[in-house]
């Protein structure tokens, strides 16, 4: 599968955005799919996945209840709602798939193969 971010922009503190990642190939709805995100300087880290199956969601602690994902897998789109936003949610954010991943690997980044090129998100103070 190839997967392209697109979205992102510039907002201010406690505003909202929402960035997605196009999916293309075949099975699209045996991948689960994650948002990961990295700000300069720093590794990058999980924000949030949702499973192939059933389409189970899962959120890093830093933006649970402020961020919602979803899945369609009709037309190959998993969005990111990003709502409440702070100004340590500047960086580029990342969507990658994986299929096969168990429970305890999904907020890995290395568990996921594939990666599109990702959407610079920035929030201003």
């Amino acid at each position: 599968v190839q997967l392209q971010a697109s979205g992102g922009g510039l907002v201010q503190a406690g505003g909202s955005l929402r960035v997605s990642c196009a999916i293309s190939g075949r099975d699209f709805s045996r991948y689960t799919v994650g948002w990961f995100r990295q700000a300069p300087g720093k590794e990058r880290e999980f924000v949030a996945a949702v499973r192939a199956s059933g389409g189970s969601t899962y959120y890093s602690d830093s933006v649970k209840g402020r961020f919602t994902m979803a899945r369609d897998n009709a037309k190959k789109v998993v969005t990111l709602q990003m709502n409440s936003l702070k100004p340590e949610d500047t960086a580029v954010y990342f969507c990658a798939a994986g299929s096969g991943l168990i429970l305890s690997s999904i907020r890995s980044a290395r568990q996921y193969p594939q990666w599109g090129q990702g959407t610079q998100v920035t929030v201003s103070s």
